[in-house]
């Protein structure tokens, strides 16, 4: 399979990829930008989490140094099971899984993705080992959950591909229960609508930065250092 030029080959969670994606916009935080409440008066409206990320986001772009995130002892299970989920999916699906690092957008700016697995040359995976519970209401309900979708589209978007199988794993349950898998197909409409709402969060984000005291001109360094002078004498 060959791989394509905004492909970066780097290893997930390596100091490099997170060089890579500093100050980057990732479908992993997609719906930290994007979603809106449901109910209330700020019905319809953006909920708090877009203004802290786009504060993070300013500080990556400003600094170059990833923004700094709690990793809870759950989220750390997930990450050492990953690799085992993936190799669930891969005796399920009879498909061999390739790993890459992070993908840039073709043409959104600051825009970019790190897909869990790419199938074939149109599918992808995005892993999820999430505590028992939630695994369990996915194996009930038989569907992928809703606040998975903005990051699955996204990966969509960024990689050009046609669809990804979502997999939920644990291996504490029952070995026939361990596994989920659900394929989500590429809407092209939808799609669209995520990269001009990253598009527009971009724009948010540079206005944010452009709002920030403006660093002196040398000249008037100058100036102020010479008045300095002046007044010793």
């Amino acid at each position: 399979m060959s791989t394509p030029d905004n492909y970066l080959e780097c290893v997930q969670g390596s100091e490099l990829w997170a060089k890579l994606r500093c100050g980057y916009i990732t479908p992993s935080r997609a719906r930290d930008a994007f979603d809106v409440s449901q109910s209330g008066k700020s019905k319809g409206q953006y909920k708090a989490t877009r203004a802290d990320y786009l504060t993070e986001l300013v500080c990556e772009r400003l600094t170059g140094i990833p923004y700094p995130h709690y990793v809870s002892a759950e989220m750390q299970w997930g990450r050492e099971h990953e690799a085992e989920a993936r190799a669930a999916y891969e005796l399920h699906a009879a498909e061999l899984v390739d790993t890459t690092g992070f993908v840039l957008h073709p043409s959104v700016s600051m825009f970019g993705a790190s897909p869990d697995g790419l199938v074939g040359d149109d599918g992808l995976i995005e892993i999820k080992c999430p505590a028992t519970k939630t695994h369990l209401e996915t194996l009930r309900s038989g569907v992928i959950p809703i606040e998975h979708c903005f990051q699955l589209l996204g990966e969509l978007s960024c990689t050009g591909r046609q669809w990804v199988d979502f997999v939920s794993f644990d291996p504490r349950m029952p070995a026939h229960l361990q596994l989920f898998v659900k394929r989500y197909q590429r809407d092209d409409k939808l799609v669209a609508a995520v990269e001009v709402e990253v598009a527009h969060f971009n724009r948010e984000i540079e206005e944010a930065m452009q709002s920030l005291p403006a660093a002196p001109s040398p000249v008037a360094e100058l100036l102020d250092h010479n008045d300095e002078d002046e007044a010793q004498f």
